[in-house]
């Protein structure tokens, strides 16, 4: 319901929003003349554009307005009104939902190359989703909207993704994010890309006011590559990110958002296991490495020997990385005989 009719005047104009999809919409005067001193209400994260013959004239914020001269100076100025004025008028109405539309998603079509400092060059794709509101109604009705009676999000969100996918791309290869790296910084990156993104929008009275990464993903030979060429003490850190990047995918790209959470505080966890099993690593390859005095002190003393609560943590910890493919059985069996050892 956009208002009522009284004898083919309009006494009333408003704009009660039956559906959250919708970014624009003409109020249906059809073709009765508003009465002088009529009343417009426009809502909250609303706002009202007046037009006269095709022109832009006044646009009114949240608020109760009555529609008399003072109260409408572009229109009285286009219309050449003279004082006394109290005739009905003809003007087309369109009412701009400025709220926030949430959770619009965007991905890149094809793989976007970037550098890795190991593998060389190699694809990658991405997904999220992005926050925007219409911050400018003027512009945005000049310069993007025209005329058009109703306009959904879905639209606008059809557009916006042919923008986005390039100016991504553009971003990664400024912030030189290696292909290891990427996953690992999604909300730094998103942040970074954000102003680069706002800079093409601004010139429609767009404001993107939150853009995220979901989820990224590289070709499976691309991927091997990557394993292949993880060397060194931080190795094990970015093997076992790879292993958790599918699961962080799926829970993004179906919408689950919860899911893709709860996903994250996983990959923290598994994280910080991973940094603990590295230290025992480290202290056990320093024990090794003292003479041999040294170590039968060390194991006399008991002051590098883990307890048994310790080991039976450690145990489990490398069990549950087991379970999630990140260790191999291998790598576990030896791992868990050097536990056993200290027992």
């Amino acid at each position: 319901m956009f208002g009522f009719f009284k004898n083919e005047l309009l006494e009333v104009i408003e704009w009660k929003e039956e559906s959250n999809d919708v970014v624009l919409s003409k109020f249906p005067d059809k073709d009765s003349n508003i009465k002088y001193g009529a009343q417009l209400t426009v809502r909250e994260s609303q706002a009202a554009i007046f037009l006269n013959e095709g022109q832009i004239a006044d646009v009114y914020p949240a608020g109760r307005h009555e529609l008399k001269t003072e109260n409408m100076p572009i229109l009285t100025t286009l219309k050449s009104w003279k004082h006394g004025f109290n005739s009905p008028f003809k003007a087309d109405v369109y009412f701009v939902s400025t709220r926030q539309f949430s959770n619009l998603k965007w991905g890149t079509p094809n793989s976007i190359f970037i550098t890795d400092e190991n593998a060389g060059k190699v694809g990658l794709r991405a997904f999220g989703v992005y926050f925007i509101r219409i911050k400018d109604p003027k512009t945005f009705f000049r310069q993007y909207a025209g005329t058009k009676s109703t306009m959904y999000i879905d639209e606008l969100q059809d557009d916006l993704r042919g923008l986005i996918s390039p100016k991504f791309a553009e971003a990664l290869q400024k912030s030189g994010a290696s292909a290891t790296d990427v996953y690992s910084n999604y909300s730094a990156l998103g942040e970074k890309i954000r102003p680069l993104l706002q800079a093409e929008l601004d010139p429609f009275g767009i404001e993107l006011t939150k853009f995220q990464i979901s989820s990224t993903s590289f070709s499976p030979e691309d991927e091997q590559r990557i394993k292949d060429t993880s060397v060194g003490d931080k190795g094990i850190d970015k093997l076992a990110r790879f292993n958790e990047m599918d699961v962080l995918k799926t829970a993004a790209e179906k919408g689950n958002y919860e899911n893709f959470q709860n996903s994250q505080n996983q990959m923290m966890m598994q994280q910080m296991m991973m940094q603990q099993m590295m230290q025992q690593q480290n202290q056990q390859q320093n024990f090794q490495q003292q003479p041999p005095q040294n170590q039968q002190q060390n194991q006399g003393g008991g002051s590098e020997k883990m307890s048994r609560s310790e080991v039976m943590s450690t145990l489990k910890e490398l069990g549950e990385l087991k379970s999630m493919g990140i260790l191999s059985d291998e790598e576990f069996e030896t791992k868990k005989k050097e536990l056993l050892a200290q027992l």
